[in-house]
Protein backbone atom coordinates (compact mmCIF):
# COMPACT_ATOMS: atom_id res chain seq x y z
CA UNK A 1 0.00 0.00 0.00
CA UNK A 2 2.94 2.33 0.86
CA UNK A 3 6.48 2.32 1.29
CA UNK A 4 7.40 3.84 4.93
CA UNK A 5 10.53 5.52 3.65
CA UNK A 6 12.98 4.08 6.09
CA UNK A 7 16.15 3.26 3.84
CA UNK A 8 18.71 5.42 3.84
CA UNK A 9 19.16 5.96 0.23
CA UNK A 10 18.37 9.97 -0.72
CA UNK A 11 18.77 11.18 2.71
CA UNK A 12 16.94 14.66 3.19
CA UNK A 13 19.78 16.58 3.62
CA UNK A 14 19.24 19.53 1.15
CA UNK A 15 15.30 20.74 1.74
CA UNK A 16 14.37 23.95 1.52
CA UNK A 17 10.30 23.77 2.59
CA UNK A 18 7.80 23.97 4.71
CA UNK A 19 4.83 21.84 5.45
CA UNK A 20 1.34 22.18 7.37
CA UNK A 21 -0.22 19.78 9.74
CA UNK A 22 -3.89 20.43 9.95
CA UNK A 23 -6.08 18.07 12.43
CA UNK A 24 -10.17 17.30 11.74
CA UNK A 25 -10.54 18.41 15.25
CA UNK A 26 -8.35 19.36 18.17
CA UNK A 27 -6.38 16.61 19.96
CA UNK A 28 -6.56 15.27 16.77
CA UNK A 29 -2.74 14.42 17.04
CA UNK A 30 -1.26 17.97 15.23
CA UNK A 31 0.88 18.42 18.41
CA UNK A 32 2.92 15.23 17.87
CA UNK A 33 3.01 14.03 14.71
CA UNK A 34 4.71 17.83 14.01
CA UNK A 35 6.81 16.57 17.12
CA UNK A 36 7.61 13.34 15.39
CA UNK A 37 8.56 15.18 11.94
CA UNK A 38 10.70 17.30 13.40
CA UNK A 39 12.36 14.32 15.29
CA UNK A 40 12.75 12.15 12.51
CA UNK A 41 13.79 15.50 10.25
CA UNK A 42 16.50 16.46 12.58
CA UNK A 43 18.16 12.79 13.23
CA UNK A 44 18.54 12.83 9.22
CA UNK A 45 20.75 15.67 9.03
CA UNK A 46 18.28 18.51 8.14
CA UNK A 47 18.09 21.63 10.15
CA UNK A 48 14.46 22.02 10.79
CA UNK A 49 12.24 24.29 13.11
CA UNK A 50 8.91 24.01 14.18
CA UNK A 51 5.99 26.67 13.70
CA UNK A 52 3.05 27.31 14.64
CA UNK A 53 0.83 30.83 13.19
CA UNK A 54 -1.61 31.14 16.20
CA UNK A 55 -2.06 28.78 19.53
CA UNK A 56 -4.98 29.19 22.05
CA UNK A 57 -3.77 27.49 25.12
CA UNK A 58 -2.39 28.64 28.77
CA UNK A 59 0.19 26.03 28.86
CA UNK A 60 2.89 28.21 27.74
CA UNK A 61 6.46 28.56 28.69
CA UNK A 62 9.49 31.33 28.41
CA UNK A 63 11.93 31.66 26.09
CA UNK A 64 15.59 32.11 26.48
CA UNK A 65 15.11 36.09 25.86
CA UNK A 66 12.00 36.11 27.72
CA UNK A 67 9.24 35.57 26.03
CA UNK A 68 6.08 33.31 25.68
CA UNK A 69 4.94 30.61 23.42
CA UNK A 70 3.02 27.38 23.70
CA UNK A 71 4.52 24.90 25.46
CA UNK A 72 3.80 22.03 22.53
CA UNK A 73 6.14 24.61 20.50
CA UNK A 74 8.61 24.09 23.32
CA UNK A 75 8.41 20.87 22.98
CA UNK A 76 8.88 20.87 19.01
CA UNK A 77 11.64 22.39 19.23
CA UNK A 78 13.29 20.40 21.36
CA UNK A 79 12.47 17.58 19.10
CA UNK A 80 15.00 19.77 16.82
CA UNK A 81 18.00 19.93 18.80
CA UNK A 82 16.76 24.00 19.21
CA UNK A 83 16.06 26.01 22.28
CA UNK A 84 12.54 27.63 22.64
CA UNK A 85 12.09 31.04 20.38
CA UNK A 86 9.04 32.99 20.10
CA UNK A 87 9.44 32.73 16.23
CA UNK A 88 8.04 29.23 16.56
CA UNK A 89 4.45 30.62 17.86
CA UNK A 90 4.15 34.16 17.12
CA UNK A 91 1.00 34.23 17.70
CA UNK A 92 -0.20 32.97 21.55
CA UNK A 93 -4.02 33.57 22.80
CA UNK A 94 -4.35 32.77 26.41
CA UNK A 95 -7.81 32.43 27.17
CA UNK A 96 -9.13 34.21 30.18
CA UNK A 97 -13.29 33.40 30.39
CA UNK A 98 -15.11 31.93 27.69
CA UNK A 99 -14.95 35.12 25.19
CA UNK A 100 -12.12 36.94 26.23
CA UNK A 101 -8.08 36.29 25.79
CA UNK A 102 -4.79 37.51 26.49
CA UNK A 103 -2.78 38.33 23.05
CA UNK A 104 0.67 37.51 23.21
CA UNK A 105 2.45 38.22 19.70
CA UNK A 106 6.37 37.26 19.60
CA UNK A 107 6.52 36.50 22.92
CA UNK A 108 4.89 40.03 24.77
CA UNK A 109 1.67 40.54 25.96
CA UNK A 110 -0.06 43.33 23.98
CA UNK A 111 -3.72 43.12 25.46
CA UNK A 112 -7.26 41.66 25.91
CA UNK A 113 -9.38 40.76 22.69
CA UNK A 114 -12.84 39.31 22.68
CA UNK A 115 -13.90 37.04 19.72
CA UNK A 116 -15.21 39.60 17.49
CA UNK A 117 -12.48 42.20 18.35
CA UNK A 118 -10.07 39.42 17.42
CA UNK A 119 -11.12 39.51 13.96
CA UNK A 120 -10.31 43.06 13.71
CA UNK A 121 -6.18 42.33 14.26
CA UNK A 122 -6.06 39.64 11.70
CA UNK A 123 -4.58 41.07 9.15
CA UNK A 124 -2.05 42.57 11.10
CA UNK A 125 -1.08 39.23 12.59
CA UNK A 126 -0.90 37.71 9.25
CA UNK A 127 1.75 40.25 8.41
CA UNK A 128 3.84 38.91 11.58
CA UNK A 129 3.12 35.34 10.84
CA UNK A 130 4.22 35.12 7.26
CA UNK A 131 7.52 37.70 7.96
CA UNK A 132 8.36 35.12 10.88
CA UNK A 133 7.65 31.95 8.50
CA UNK A 134 9.84 33.58 5.92
CA UNK A 135 12.81 34.18 8.56
CA UNK A 136 12.33 30.54 9.59
CA UNK A 137 12.67 29.55 5.93
CA UNK A 138 15.31 31.38 4.91
CA UNK A 139 17.77 29.95 8.17
CA UNK A 140 16.37 26.58 7.80
CA UNK A 141 16.16 23.57 5.43
CA UNK A 142 12.62 22.43 6.70
CA UNK A 143 10.01 23.99 9.23
CA UNK A 144 7.49 21.78 9.78
CA UNK A 145 3.74 24.08 10.54
CA UNK A 146 0.95 22.69 13.13
CA UNK A 147 -2.43 24.21 12.32
CA UNK A 148 -5.13 25.44 14.95
CA UNK A 149 -8.19 23.25 15.95
CA UNK A 150 -9.74 22.32 12.14
CA UNK A 151 -9.00 24.02 9.01
CA UNK A 152 -12.78 23.30 8.35
CA UNK A 153 -14.43 26.03 10.46
CA UNK A 154 -16.09 27.44 8.18
CA UNK A 155 -17.16 30.44 9.93
CA UNK A 156 -13.68 31.61 10.76
CA UNK A 157 -11.87 30.75 7.56
CA UNK A 158 -12.29 34.43 6.17
CA UNK A 159 -10.19 35.85 8.59
CA UNK A 160 -8.11 32.40 9.16
CA UNK A 161 -4.35 32.95 10.00
CA UNK A 162 -3.27 29.55 10.84
CA UNK A 163 -4.36 27.03 8.74
CA UNK A 164 -5.57 27.04 5.23
CA UNK A 165 -5.08 30.89 5.29
CA UNK A 166 -1.35 30.31 6.42
CA UNK A 167 -1.74 27.43 3.99
CA UNK A 168 -2.43 29.94 0.97
CA UNK A 169 -0.56 33.03 1.96
CA UNK A 170 2.61 30.57 2.00
CA UNK A 171 2.00 28.26 -0.33
CA UNK A 172 2.31 25.34 2.08
CA UNK A 173 1.50 21.59 1.17
CA UNK A 174 -1.07 19.84 3.69
CA UNK A 175 -1.50 16.87 5.91
CA UNK A 176 -4.70 16.32 7.58
CA UNK A 177 -4.74 14.18 10.36
CA UNK A 178 -7.45 12.21 12.62
CA UNK A 179 -8.19 10.44 15.71
CA UNK A 180 -9.36 7.11 14.88
CA UNK A 181 -9.71 6.16 18.48
CA UNK A 182 -12.73 8.71 18.60
CA UNK A 183 -14.65 6.72 15.92
CA UNK A 184 -15.49 8.52 12.72
CA UNK A 185 -12.20 9.28 11.16
CA UNK A 186 -13.20 8.49 7.70
CA UNK A 187 -16.33 10.68 7.97
CA UNK A 188 -13.77 13.50 9.99
CA UNK A 189 -11.11 13.09 7.04
CA UNK A 190 -13.60 13.03 4.07
CA UNK A 191 -15.50 16.08 5.64
CA UNK A 192 -12.89 18.11 6.53
CA UNK A 193 -11.58 17.67 2.85
CA UNK A 194 -15.21 18.37 1.25
CA UNK A 195 -15.93 21.62 3.35
CA UNK A 196 -12.42 23.22 1.96
CA UNK A 197 -12.83 25.55 -1.05
CA UNK A 198 -10.91 23.87 -4.46
CA UNK A 199 -8.29 26.51 -4.05
CA UNK A 200 -7.84 25.62 -0.41
CA UNK A 201 -8.46 21.86 -0.92
CA UNK A 202 -5.56 21.92 -4.27
CA UNK A 203 -3.16 22.32 -1.48
CA UNK A 204 -4.60 19.09 0.94
CA UNK A 205 -1.69 16.36 -0.51
CA UNK A 206 -2.91 13.41 1.69
CA UNK A 207 -3.86 11.86 5.22
CA UNK A 208 -2.53 11.04 8.01
CA UNK A 209 -4.48 8.49 10.73
CA UNK A 210 -3.70 8.66 14.60
CA UNK A 211 -3.87 6.05 17.58
CA UNK A 212 -4.97 2.80 15.70
CA UNK A 213 -5.50 0.08 17.35
CA UNK A 214 -6.24 -3.42 16.02
CA UNK A 215 -4.90 -5.59 13.03
CA UNK A 216 -4.28 -3.14 10.00
CA UNK A 217 -5.56 -5.60 7.44
CA UNK A 218 -9.03 -4.74 8.79
CA UNK A 219 -8.42 -0.79 7.93
CA UNK A 220 -6.52 -1.32 4.35
CA UNK A 221 -10.12 -1.24 2.62
CA UNK A 222 -11.25 2.05 3.77
CA UNK A 223 -8.14 3.68 3.64
CA UNK A 224 -8.12 2.26 -0.59
CA UNK A 225 -11.83 3.89 -0.49
CA UNK A 226 -10.72 7.54 0.47
CA UNK A 227 -8.33 7.45 -1.82
CA UNK A 228 -10.87 6.70 -4.29
CA UNK A 229 -13.21 9.00 -2.78
CA UNK A 230 -10.60 11.75 -3.10
CA UNK A 231 -7.78 11.17 -4.83
CA UNK A 232 -5.63 11.73 -1.90
CA UNK A 233 -3.70 8.98 -0.69
CA UNK A 234 -2.97 8.25 3.37
CA UNK A 235 0.26 8.68 3.97
CA UNK A 236 0.78 6.69 7.08
CA UNK A 237 -1.57 5.19 10.12
CA UNK A 238 0.67 5.88 13.44
CA UNK A 239 -0.49 3.25 15.91
CA UNK A 240 -1.72 3.75 19.74
CA UNK A 241 1.20 3.57 22.32
CA UNK A 242 0.16 4.44 25.93
CA UNK A 243 3.61 5.92 26.30
CA UNK A 244 2.40 9.15 25.04
CA UNK A 245 1.00 11.50 27.61
CA UNK A 246 3.51 13.80 28.40
CA UNK A 247 2.95 17.76 27.96
CA UNK A 248 -0.31 17.31 27.16
CA UNK A 249 -1.77 20.88 25.58
CA UNK A 250 -4.20 20.82 28.08
CA UNK A 251 -5.63 18.93 31.29
CA UNK A 252 -8.56 17.19 29.36
CA UNK A 253 -6.31 15.13 27.30
CA UNK A 254 -5.83 12.94 29.92
CA UNK A 255 -7.54 9.42 30.88
CA UNK A 256 -11.40 9.87 31.25
CA UNK A 257 -11.04 9.59 35.37
CA UNK A 258 -8.66 12.08 35.48
CA UNK A 259 -5.24 9.83 35.87
CA UNK A 260 -2.38 11.31 34.32
CA UNK A 261 0.29 9.13 33.13
CA UNK A 262 0.71 5.42 33.67
CA UNK A 263 1.38 4.80 37.08
CA UNK A 264 4.65 2.46 37.90
CA UNK A 265 4.61 0.02 41.38
CA UNK A 266 5.79 1.75 44.57
CA UNK A 267 9.36 1.44 45.21
CA UNK A 268 8.33 1.21 48.70
CA UNK A 269 5.65 -0.38 50.08
CA UNK A 270 3.17 2.20 50.55
CA UNK A 271 1.70 4.99 47.51
CA UNK A 272 1.58 8.48 47.90
CA UNK A 273 -1.52 9.66 46.24
CA UNK A 274 -2.00 13.17 44.71
CA UNK A 275 -5.12 15.27 43.56
CA UNK A 276 -4.71 18.41 41.30
CA UNK A 277 -7.38 20.77 40.98
CA UNK A 278 -8.24 20.73 37.57
CA UNK A 279 -9.37 24.56 37.75
CA UNK A 280 -12.02 26.29 34.88
CA UNK A 281 -8.83 28.21 33.65
CA UNK A 282 -6.08 26.06 34.37
CA UNK A 283 -2.95 26.94 32.95
CA UNK A 284 0.68 24.75 33.10
CA UNK A 285 -1.18 21.86 33.87
CA UNK A 286 1.92 19.83 33.08
CA UNK A 287 3.56 20.89 36.14
CA UNK A 288 3.09 17.85 37.99
CA UNK A 289 3.85 15.61 35.07
CA UNK A 290 6.82 15.29 37.16
CA UNK A 291 5.08 13.65 39.83
CA UNK A 292 3.08 11.07 37.62
CA UNK A 293 6.81 9.68 36.00
CA UNK A 294 7.81 8.76 39.71
CA UNK A 295 6.85 4.60 40.71
CA UNK A 296 4.31 4.52 43.17
CA UNK A 297 2.53 8.21 42.84
CA UNK A 298 -0.81 8.18 41.59
CA UNK A 299 -1.77 11.70 40.55
CA UNK A 300 -5.37 12.23 39.79
CA UNK A 301 -7.47 15.46 38.36
CA UNK A 302 -10.24 16.10 40.55
CA UNK A 303 -12.69 18.69 40.36
CA UNK A 304 -15.20 18.18 43.53
CA UNK A 305 -14.16 17.75 46.88
CA UNK A 306 -14.86 13.77 47.76
CA UNK A 307 -11.93 13.24 45.43
CA UNK A 308 -9.56 15.37 48.24
CA UNK A 309 -10.79 13.10 51.48
CA UNK A 310 -8.22 10.03 50.47
CA UNK A 311 -5.71 11.71 49.20
CA UNK A 312 -1.93 12.75 50.35
CA UNK A 313 -0.96 15.82 48.55
CA UNK A 314 -2.79 18.19 47.01
CA UNK A 315 -1.88 20.54 44.30
CA UNK A 316 -3.40 23.92 43.23
CA UNK A 317 -1.96 24.68 39.68
CA UNK A 318 -1.53 27.61 37.80
CA UNK A 319 -4.84 29.80 36.37
CA UNK A 320 -4.96 32.46 33.46
CA UNK A 321 -7.94 33.36 35.89
CA UNK A 322 -6.63 33.06 39.49
CA UNK A 323 -9.49 35.35 41.03
CA UNK A 324 -12.31 33.81 38.97
CA UNK A 325 -11.01 30.41 39.60
CA UNK A 326 -11.01 30.73 43.28
CA UNK A 327 -14.40 31.82 43.14
CA UNK A 328 -15.37 28.48 41.73
CA UNK A 329 -12.79 26.45 44.39
CA UNK A 330 -15.62 28.46 46.73
CA UNK A 331 -18.90 28.15 44.78
CA UNK A 332 -18.29 24.15 44.42
CA UNK A 333 -16.74 23.38 48.18
CA UNK A 334 -13.28 22.87 46.98
CA UNK A 335 -11.69 25.63 49.06
CA UNK A 336 -13.41 24.28 52.37
CA UNK A 337 -11.83 20.85 51.61
CA UNK A 338 -8.54 22.12 50.46
CA UNK A 339 -8.98 24.18 54.13
CA UNK A 340 -9.76 20.94 56.17
CA UNK A 341 -7.07 18.69 54.68
CA UNK A 342 -4.63 17.78 57.39
CA UNK A 343 -1.84 16.64 54.62
CA UNK A 344 0.88 18.69 52.42
CA UNK A 345 -0.60 21.21 49.74
CA UNK A 346 1.28 22.39 47.27
CA UNK A 347 0.55 25.98 45.33
CA UNK A 348 1.87 26.85 42.19
CA UNK A 349 1.72 29.85 40.58
CA UNK A 350 -2.16 31.03 40.27
CA UNK A 351 -2.57 28.21 43.11
CA UNK A 352 0.42 29.84 45.23
CA UNK A 353 -1.28 32.70 44.92
CA UNK A 354 -4.75 31.17 46.09
CA UNK A 355 -3.35 29.54 49.13
CA UNK A 356 -2.58 33.34 50.35
CA UNK A 357 -4.17 36.03 52.73
CA UNK A 358 -5.69 38.91 49.89
CA UNK A 359 -5.25 38.94 46.50
CA UNK A 360 -5.24 42.44 45.12
CA UNK A 361 -6.29 42.20 41.82
CA UNK A 362 -6.76 45.83 39.69
CA UNK A 363 -5.36 43.98 36.56
CA UNK A 364 -6.66 40.78 35.29
CA UNK A 365 -10.39 40.38 36.73
CA UNK A 366 -10.18 44.11 38.38
CA UNK A 367 -11.92 42.81 41.25
CA UNK A 368 -10.04 44.82 43.47
CA UNK A 369 -9.04 43.29 47.04
CA UNK A 370 -10.09 39.41 47.63
CA UNK A 371 -9.77 37.01 50.30
CA UNK A 372 -7.68 33.99 49.51
CA UNK A 373 -7.58 30.82 51.32
CA UNK A 374 -5.41 31.93 54.51
CA UNK A 375 -3.25 29.07 54.35
CA UNK A 376 -0.06 31.28 53.58
CA UNK A 377 0.75 34.28 55.16
CA UNK A 378 0.99 35.79 52.05
CA UNK A 379 -0.16 39.43 49.90
CA UNK A 380 -0.33 38.88 46.20
CA UNK A 381 -0.72 42.10 44.11
CA UNK A 382 -1.31 42.39 40.22
CA UNK A 383 0.53 44.83 38.09
CA UNK A 384 -0.31 45.26 34.78
CA UNK A 385 3.82 44.05 33.63
CA UNK A 386 4.02 39.88 33.04
CA UNK A 387 6.86 38.91 35.17
CA UNK A 388 8.57 36.38 32.05
CA UNK A 389 12.27 35.22 33.63
CA UNK A 390 13.70 31.82 33.62
CA UNK A 391 15.42 31.98 37.04
CA UNK A 392 17.89 29.53 38.84
CA UNK A 393 18.31 29.22 42.62
CA UNK A 394 18.26 26.19 45.50
CA UNK A 395 15.29 24.44 46.97
CA UNK A 396 15.32 22.05 49.96
CA UNK A 397 19.25 22.12 49.76
CA UNK A 398 19.14 21.11 45.95
CA UNK A 399 19.89 23.28 42.71
CA UNK A 400 16.70 23.96 40.56
CA UNK A 401 15.95 25.76 37.72
CA UNK A 402 12.66 26.95 36.38
CA UNK A 403 10.36 29.56 34.78
CA UNK A 404 7.73 32.49 35.93
CA UNK A 405 4.92 33.86 33.99
CA UNK A 406 2.39 36.16 35.96
CA UNK A 407 1.47 39.49 37.11
CA UNK A 408 0.93 38.66 40.75
CA UNK A 409 3.57 40.00 42.83
CA UNK A 410 4.54 38.94 46.36
CA UNK A 411 3.93 42.29 48.36
CA UNK A 412 4.37 40.64 51.86
CA UNK A 413 5.12 36.92 53.27
CA UNK A 414 6.21 35.18 56.31
CA UNK A 415 7.78 31.94 56.51
CA UNK A 416 10.65 29.88 55.19
CA UNK A 417 11.40 30.42 51.69
CA UNK A 418 10.78 27.24 49.15
CA UNK A 419 13.31 28.61 47.02
CA UNK A 420 16.30 30.82 46.92
CA UNK A 421 18.16 32.86 44.50
CA UNK A 422 21.51 33.14 44.15
CA UNK A 423 21.95 36.38 46.02
CA UNK A 424 19.89 34.84 48.51
CA UNK A 425 16.58 36.05 48.00
CA UNK A 426 13.58 34.15 48.72
CA UNK A 427 11.12 32.56 46.53
CA UNK A 428 8.05 31.47 47.30
CA UNK A 429 7.01 29.78 50.84
CA UNK A 430 7.26 26.78 52.65
CA UNK A 431 4.95 27.13 56.28
CA UNK A 432 4.24 23.78 58.28
CA UNK A 433 2.54 21.22 55.80
CA UNK A 434 1.87 24.39 53.00
CA UNK A 435 3.96 25.20 50.39
CA UNK A 436 3.61 27.84 47.59
CA UNK A 437 5.91 29.38 44.58
CA UNK A 438 5.36 31.16 41.26
CA UNK A 439 8.19 28.81 39.48
CA UNK A 440 6.94 26.61 37.20
CA UNK A 441 8.82 23.73 36.20
CA UNK A 442 10.39 23.32 39.64
CA UNK A 443 8.91 19.64 39.95
CA UNK A 444 10.75 19.01 36.68
CA UNK A 445 14.20 18.87 38.33
CA UNK A 446 14.85 15.39 39.91
CA UNK A 447 17.04 15.80 43.06
CA UNK A 448 14.60 18.57 43.85
CA UNK A 449 11.65 16.76 43.27
CA UNK A 450 12.90 13.64 45.21
CA UNK A 451 13.27 15.67 48.40
CA UNK A 452 9.96 17.28 47.90
CA UNK A 453 8.44 13.72 47.44
CA UNK A 454 10.08 12.94 51.05
CA UNK A 455 8.90 15.91 52.62
CA UNK A 456 5.46 14.83 51.43
CA UNK A 457 5.47 11.96 52.26
CA UNK A 458 6.63 12.89 55.89
CA UNK A 459 3.69 15.16 56.10
CA UNK A 460 0.97 12.67 55.03
CA UNK A 461 2.04 9.98 57.27
CA UNK A 462 3.52 7.78 54.57
CA UNK A 463 6.53 6.16 55.69
CA UNK A 464 6.22 3.62 53.40
CA UNK A 465 6.67 5.54 50.59
CA UNK A 466 9.81 6.52 49.04
CA UNK A 467 11.00 8.10 46.21
CA UNK A 468 12.79 5.97 43.12
CA UNK A 469 16.79 7.20 43.01
CA UNK A 470 16.86 6.87 39.41
CA UNK A 471 14.14 8.55 38.03
CA UNK A 472 15.05 11.10 35.25
CA UNK A 473 12.49 13.35 34.01
CA UNK A 474 14.14 14.94 31.38
CA UNK A 475 15.30 11.59 30.01
CA UNK A 476 11.60 10.57 30.01
CA UNK A 477 11.07 13.53 27.77
CA UNK A 478 13.29 12.83 25.05
CA UNK A 479 12.67 9.24 25.00
CA UNK A 480 9.37 10.50 24.35
CA UNK A 481 10.35 12.38 21.10
CA UNK A 482 12.67 9.71 20.02
CA UNK A 483 9.49 7.58 20.41
CA UNK A 484 7.54 9.77 18.06
CA UNK A 485 10.70 10.05 15.78
CA UNK A 486 10.47 6.39 15.55
CA UNK A 487 6.62 6.44 14.67
CA UNK A 488 6.97 8.26 11.82
CA UNK A 489 9.73 6.49 10.60
CA UNK A 490 8.33 3.71 10.89
CA UNK A 491 4.97 4.68 9.86
CA UNK A 492 4.82 7.31 7.49
CA UNK A 493 5.62 7.13 3.83
CA UNK A 494 8.48 9.35 4.80
CA UNK A 495 9.37 9.50 1.03
CA UNK A 496 6.31 11.03 0.34
CA UNK A 497 6.83 13.60 2.84
CA UNK A 498 10.45 14.58 1.29
CA UNK A 499 8.55 15.22 -2.23
CA UNK A 500 5.94 17.97 -0.07
CA UNK A 501 8.85 19.57 1.44
CA UNK A 502 11.01 19.61 -1.96
CA UNK A 503 8.04 20.61 -3.90
CA UNK A 504 5.08 21.32 -2.27
CA UNK A 505 1.48 19.97 -3.30
CA UNK A 506 1.71 18.08 -6.69
CA UNK A 507 -0.85 19.83 -9.11
CA UNK A 508 -4.44 18.30 -10.21
CA UNK A 509 -5.86 16.90 -7.09
CA UNK A 510 -10.07 16.28 -7.47
CA UNK A 511 -12.12 18.61 -6.41
CA UNK A 512 -14.10 17.02 -3.78
CA UNK A 513 -18.25 18.84 -3.58
CA UNK A 514 -19.49 20.76 -1.98
CA UNK A 515 -16.05 22.27 -1.87
CA UNK A 516 -17.25 25.04 0.68
CA UNK A 517 -20.31 26.29 2.36
CA UNK A 518 -22.56 27.25 0.46
CA UNK A 519 -23.82 31.25 0.40
CA UNK A 520 -26.70 31.85 2.64
CA UNK A 521 -29.00 34.35 1.60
Amino acid sequence: MMSAGNDNEGVLRTVSGALLIAGTTSDAGKSVLVAGLCRWLAREGVRTAPFKAQNMSNNSVVTRDGGEIGRAQALQAAACGLEPSVRFNPVLLKPGGDRSSQVVVLGRAVGEVSALSYRARKAELMATVLSTLDGLRAEYEAVVCEGAGSPAEINLRANDIANMGLARAADLPVLVVGDIDRGGVFAHLFGTLALLDPADQALVAGFVVNKFRGDPALLAPGLDQLRALTGRPVLGVLPWREELWLDAEDSLSYTADGVIGRPAPPHGDQWLRVAVVRLPRVSNATDVEALACEPGVSVRFVTEPSRLADADLVVVPGSKATVEDLKWLRANGLADAIARHDGPVLGICGGFQMLGRSIEDTVESRAGRVDGLGLLDVDIRFEPDKTLRRPRGEALGEPVTGYEIHHGRVTRATGDGLVTLPDGTPEGVLSGRVAGTHWHGLLENDAFRREFLRWAAGHAGRDGFAPAPDTDFAGRRAAQLDLLGDLVADHLDTDAVRALLERGAPPGFRVVPPAGAPTIG
